[in-house]
């Protein structure tokens, strides 16, 4: 979810070591996590990630090629695959506008082989997810500098995450959803625009419980994709400005143990998304690849969709072994996906 040329000089890239850090959550210690199949993650449907599913190799070689779908779009970002209507939601955004410089968003929709149409106009959106029941679609949505959901079946828009403790986020950026419902989001500042900091130069990764949203972390420098592994017992975070991706021991009620690196990456870790034996796939916006991790940490291979601006990935499809890849140069961002080994996640 990386900024766009069109946005001023970030603020807060180098965070200054004086500012005030935010109340955190209490601490809990780290537990030992295993990549075990989980019956039903958010949005996926039944079969999709069986015990066992994830055995083999998840790529076909080394280094793979996608395919292009289509191209032109602005800016693509957050893809989503929604079982239920067979179809692909992504956010497409515009350069920004008015006095605070804020970027419009627009949720398209693809549906295979060829089809493609406007889902939400004026959505706000960057990240999406699914929610645990597969009905809503949870956005990272900074018009508003909110979490918010949009109902499938009438667009409906409500709030999840609206504020923490009074203050404004800087600009929710991707999201993931553990299968009970529990909402985890990134906070840098890239859309932030001209207006106010209420974070204190923090750039943060939140989570959301029953409605109560809680600090997982205020010490990444632009934390920016977000994902769980198969059986919700470890959350990743990559941070943009580190170049590295952490990882978080997750307690069953939510809250996360102490951050440890996971991988110290090359490029600017983006968007991400986990298959069923949870290997991890990162996107790089600097060189354009789609990073395969194995949940050890060793990489895999690498997928290539394009030559410029890989944002995001996700997997879809009536069996959920394709990946669909968001990538390419700012006005001309294109879908392109490629048939994987094992099935993942829609996000």
């Amino acid at each position: 979810m990386i900024r766009r040329p069109t946005i001023a000089v970030l603020a807060g890239l180098c965070l200054a070591a004086s500012a005030a850090p935010l109340p955190a959550a209490a601490p809990v210690s780290a537990h030992t996590t295993a990549a075990v199949a989980l019956a039903g993650p958010p949005g996926t449907p039944p079969g999709a990630c069986l015990t066992g599913a994830g055995s083999g190799s998840p790529l076909p070689s080394s280094s793979v090629t996608a395919t292009k779908i289509r191209s032109g779009f602005n800016f693509l970002e957050g893809p989503v695959w929604v079982a239920d209507g067979g179809y692909l939601l992504f956010s497409d955004m515009a350069a920004g506008t008015g006095p605070y410089n804020v970027q419009p968003s627009t949720i398209r929709r693809f549906t295979p082989p060829s089809t493609f149409d406007t889902f939400i106009a004026n959505a706000g959106s960057n990240g999406l997810a699914l929610s645990a029941d597969g009905q809503q679609v949870i956005a990272a949505t900074h018009d508003q500098r909110s979490v918010s959901a949009y109902r499938l079946s009438d667009r409906s828009r409500s709030t999840v995450a609206a504020n923490y403790q009074g203050r404004a986020f800087n600009s929710p950026n991707d999201v993931a959803v553990r299968s009970d419902g529990v909402t985890y989001f990134t906070d840098p500042n890239f859309q932030r625009g001209n207006r106010p900091d209420q974070m204190s130069g923090r750039t943060s990764v939140f989570r959301v419980s029953n409605g109560q949203v809680s600090l997982v972390d205020d010490q990444l420098r632009q934390p920016n994709g977000i994902a769980l592994s198969p059986d919700g017992s470890t959350l990743y975070v990559g941070a943009y400005s580190e170049n590295k991706i952490y990882k978080y021991a997750v307690q069953p009620d939510g809250t996360t143990g102490a951050r440890s690196v996971f991988v110290n990456y090359i490029g600017g870790p983006d968007g991400v998304t986990i298959d069923c034996a949870g290997n991890v796939y990162w996107a790089s916006g600097s060189d354009s690849l789609v990073h395969v991790y194995s949940p050890t940490g060793t990489q895999l291979g690498t997928i290539r969709p394009g030559f410029s601006g890989t944002t995001n990935v996700a997997f879809g499809g009536p069996d959920r072994q394709t990946l669909y890849i968001t990538s390419g140069a700012w006005g001309d961002s294109g879908l392109y996906s490629v048939r994987l080994n094992v099935p993942g996640y829609p996000y």
